[in-house]
């Protein structure tokens, strides 16, 4: 999701309140009046993590390994489902599958069965990477015309409300990846996740406090969501959301996935579920029809790959923003990083550059390949990144990033889990914005579906000419985007970082950490993070000016005070640093192959291997 446009939504001082505090002790040469404010308020201001004996200082926990399976995903309960359905005899799809659902009742404020699903992973029979876009088209009965007349009064799409919802992918996603890829039966993928929604699991702290956010966010946009009830019950009975430790069961969503588990995607695109659909968006005044969902399919693409100082980077093309990993990644391979220092202001100045370049291009090219043309090998490509990479100043902030002149922007979840059979998977889901639109199906019975409908739509530009302008039966610029990347043509990780316009710049972090800096999985993950905001959007969305470059609070002060000097805007930790999780394979000297999983701090889940 667009991160910085959701986190403003929230109530004043929720999402800096601890981050402002924290940073409120000499972190900068001049403190201003509110984090001084902050300090004496907050009792944990200046402290930092405790020490480890061993590895990276920052690092909140040690890289953990086995040599059959693993899995790494937000929340405890998923990666156990994950575990499980390996050791009952699952492939790293079943897996996925498992976690994926189990994850849509888990933290429904990043994702579920009404949004989009994307994949990259490593088939050991081809012995390559292969990939899927399992993102939906916006309804064929809703014209430009009408959407242009639902645009707020700043001339964009609003962010919730029915003319946002697309076609959900996630369910043929699964059923498309399970055919190929699976080995246990259907049902039993999908039957242990019915069973927990019903029995329930307590909320933990991080989604706990998202969920009660998200909530609010939509009570304060009640007028332009065409239904607020639904959601109230599933997500906050009895008026309330649940606290942290408090058991949050959702048994609607349970007999959904039975249906589902019984009948295959046919349930859920030309069945029961989908005429539950139809006759919801009849009912609030929506769009969506049984043909629309019928209609669609997951569509399995060749990766686009770029070499980052030897290493083979994956992505997935447009309509998803894979590719600006790639950019920013190749303009970065232009520099020494790794004589600049790591957390050097000179090393972040260079990648955040190298994200304001790409992310022009972002803007400018990326849209549903269907409809509009993008010019991925030249924008991939080393030559067109050693150009860009000749605009920036090694001293001073580009004055504004600007397109290149190539020929004719959630809250997000994401996880990776690998099998015995060598089978590694980088799965990312979504319903963008927060929870999505708002909006929660029931059917005839008076019961809901126990899910909400992505608001993915709201990423469609309305301008004429726009590669990304909204057309019936099109697919909005996307922003998860699944990782991959593979040493001498045998893979190595699979990796994601969640979070918006976070994720490219998350991604090439990761493998700059590793690559540059010799950081371990964990390191690299738990390691302080920068984020730029404010660059042109896909939606039309114009630049705000130079933008803000957001630093964590691990950050060293002498690192600020150059990056200041340089001419960047900094800006507070936000929360939207994203989500990490990545399982690696690495080859030993002595003995076989062994995984090794790696989660983090700013999420709720573990990392597990066997």
């Amino acid at each position: 999701m667009r991160r910085r446009t959701f986190l403003k939504t929230l109530p004043a001082g929720a999402v800096l309140a601890a981050a402002s505090a924290a940073s409120a002790a000499p972190q900068t040469p001049q403190a201003t009046a509110a984090e001084a404010r902050a300090a004496r308020t907050y009792p944990y201001a200046g402290i930092g993590p405790g020490d480890r004996i061993m590895g990276a200082p920052f690092a909140g926990r040690s890289t953990v390994w086995g040599t059959q399976g693993a899995a790494a995903t937000a929340h405890p309960a998923a990666t156990l489902i994950g575990i499980d359905t390996l050791r009952r005899g699952g492939s790293a799809i079943d897996a996925a599958i498992a976690i994926n659902a189990a994850l849509g009742f888990l933290e429904p404020t990043a994702n579920g069965i009404g949004g989009d699903a994307f994949c990259l992973m490593w088939d050991p029979a081809q012995r390559k990477v292969v990939g899927f876009n399992g993102s939906g088209n916006s309804p064929a009965g809703l014209s430009l015309a009408t959407a242009r007349s639902k645009a707020g009064p700043d001339g964009f799409l609003p962010r919730y409300g029915a003319v946002t919802v697309n076609v959900p992918g996630t369910v043929d996603a699964w059923w498309s990846a399970h055919q190929r890829y699976g080995k246990l039966p259907w049902k039993d993928v999908l039957l242990p996740v019915a069973e927990m929604c019903e029995r329930g699991i307590p909320m933990p702290q991080l989604i706990a406090w998202y969920l009660e956010r998200n909530m609010a966010g939509f009570d304060r946009s009640a007028a332009i969501i065409e239904d607020n009830d639904n959601r109230k019950r599933v997500y906050a009975p009895g008026g309330r959301t649940p606290r942290s430790g408090e058991v949050f069961a959702n048994p609607d969503l349970g007999r959904t996935y039975r249906m589902i588990a019984e009948g295959g995607r046919d349930a859920f695109y030309d069945g029961p579920i989908a005429d539950q659909i139809e006759g919801y968006f009849r009912r609030i005044g929506g769009w969506m029809t049984r043909a629309d969902l019928k209609a669609h399919a997951t569509e399995w693409v060749e990766p686009i790959m770029t070499t980052y100082r030897g290493v083979e980077v994956y992505s997935l093309g447009p309509n998803t923003q894979g590719l600006s990993t790639n950019q920013i990644l190749n303009i970065c391979e232009q520099f020494d990083l790794k004589a600049m220092g790591f957390q050097s202001a000179a090393s972040i100045h260079h990648q955040a550059e190298a994200k304001r370049l790409a992310f022009e291009d972002r803007a400018r090219w990326f849209a549903d390949p269907r409809f509009a043309r993008t010019p991925v090998e030249y924008l991939n490509s080393k030559a067109y990144a050693a150009e860009r990479a000749r605009l920036i100043r090694p001293d001073r902030v580009m004055e504004r990033a600007m397109p290149g002149d190539a020929p004719t922007q959630g809250d997000t979840t994401y996880f990776s889990v690998a099998d015995s059979d060598g089978m590694m998977v980088s799965w990312i889901q979504s319903n963008y914005r927060g929870m999505g639109s708002g909006l929660v199906p029931d059917g005839a019975d008076g019961q809901t579906l126990g899910f909400m409908f992505q608001d993915r739509g709201e990423l469609f530009a309305l301008t004429d000419g726009h590669p990304n302008v909204y057309a019936p039966g099109k697919r909005p610029f996307h922003t998860i985007i699944p990782g991959f990347a593979c040493k001498d043509g045998q893979p190595w990780m699979a990796y994601g970082v969640m979070g918006g316009g976070m994720q490219p710049q998350g991604q090439a972090q990761i493998v700059i950490n590793m690559v540059d800096y010799g950081l371990d999985p964990q390191e690299a993950g738990d390691a302080p993070r920068w984020q730029h905001e404010g660059s042109t959007e896909p939606t039309g969305h114009p630049a705000e000016g130079q933008g803000v470059l957001h630093l964590e609070t691990g950050v060293p002060a002498d690192t600020r005070a150059a990056l200041q000097a340089m001419g960047w805007t900094l800006g507070e930790p936000n929360g939207g640093f994203g989500g990490y999780q990545n399982v690696v394979r690495q080859v030993n000297d002595r003995g076989p192959w062994t995984y090794g999983a790696a989660t983090e701090m700013r999420k709720d889940g573990i990392a597990l291997a066997y």
